[in-house]
């Protein structure tokens, strides 16, 4: 697919800059028998989204791009949308840009980063089959989209073609997959202390 105005070459060179800027923001979380997912470096001060099926206990062994390895803490969770806050303690970290799903239209890119099967900070590219209305009342919506997932991509970032974050990537219903939407994940953050695990 070449875009109008663009080489095969400037499409291609533009999504690799694009998959080395995400990866550098998603670790591997390990969890005792649930295995390994990813997470998504949400927030500089250390704190990680990921699904709620990644980490059964409230403790977890986060594995940053660069190779240090953090002890982590599930701080909040969202059972209903399969979503949780991690903490680090580690400031400054390389944390990802939020974007907005009322802004995200069928058929544009998308890019999802985690680890499947092993291979870490693995991407692949689909385009958006279809986003939650904007007045929604269902209690859990999805962006969808027909990126490839497999064991180990839950909790990782999927991103728009500019490298926002517009959802974290939980499962695969029907050969899509299936994101919860950023602005889920930032009303948990900004929940009561009610929610705190």
């Amino acid at each position: 697919m070449v875009l109008p105005g663009s080489s095969e070459a400037d499409v291609g060179a533009a999504i690799a800059d694009l998959a080395d800027r995400l990866r550098s923001s998603v670790v591997e979380v390990r969890s005792g028998r649930a295995g390994n997912g990813a997470g998504t470096l949400w927030r500089p001060d250390g704190i990680i989204l990921t699904n709620h099926h990644v980490v059964p206990w409230d403790q977890a062994t986060v594995a940053m791009a660069d190779g240090r390895q953090f002890e982590a803490r599930v701080v909040l969770r969202d059972e209903r949308n399969d979503l949780a806050a991690l903490l680090v303690e580690a400031n400054g970290l390389p944390d990802v840009k939020i974007g907005d799903v009322e802004q995200l239209r069928v058929g544009e890119i998308v890019v999802a980063v985690g680890h499947p099967f092993g291979f870490r900070g693995s991407v692949t590219v689909g385009v958006v089959s279809a986003v939650p209305p904007p007045d929604s009342t269902q209690l859990r919506d999805w962006v969808r989209a027909d990126v490839l997932l497999g064991p180990g991509n839950s909790g990782g970032p999927l991103a728009d073609a500019r490298g926002r974050v517009v959802g974290v990537n939980s499962m695969v219903v029907g050969g899509l997959a299936l994101a919860v939407p950023s602005h889920v994940a930032q009303r948990l953050l900004a929940g009561p202390a009610s929610q705190a695990a």
